[in-house]
């Protein structure tokens, strides 16, 4: 009971840091400050901050499955994999890209990767990455109904 009770909190905690980062923050942020090259840098550091939260979230709830032995496995099995997938989308949209448009980001000089040669790669990049980071906050739509 104490188990079921910590997962749920950490989901909400999880999807809720998710959904406050990538849809509310890094907008406003970018809506709000008139240099979109200090938006990028913050937006960034905020979103590494949120890959970390991310991991130690997955982590926490892969543990908390593990010690729920009243759980049948027929039913963590579905709780597991979408957590798995969760962290998947993390570890390859941050950890897996951020560190190729962080090149390109030092590489682009001072008006930012927007007035530079690399920019439609960056896009591209950066589309990627928005994928992976809508996949999980749509999975944790799931993840969070499926722990109520």
């Amino acid at each position: 009971m104490i188990a079921a009770r910590a997962r749920f909190l950490v989901t909400a905690f999880w999807v809720g840091s998710l959904w406050t980062v990538g849809y509310l923050v890094a907008p406003t942020l970018f809506a709000t400050l008139g240099d979109r090259v200090l938006a990028g840098t913050v937006a960034g550091n905020i979103f590494r901050v949120e890959a970390w939260v991310s991991v130690g979230c997955g982590l926490a709830l892969l543990l908390l499955s593990r010690l729920d032995k009243l759980e049948a496995g027929a039913v963590r099995r579905p709780l597991v994999g979408l957590i798995v997938a969760m962290l998947v989308c993390t570890l390859l949209g941050y950890f897996g890209i951020e560190p190729f448009m962080a090149a390109l980001r030092e590489g682009a000089g001072p008006g930012g990767v927007m007035q530079s040669a690399v920019r439609t790669r960056f896009g591209i990049l950066h589309g990627l990455s928005s994928a992976f980071y809508l996949a999980e906050s749509l999975l944790g739509v799931l993840l969070l109904l499926r722990t109520r």
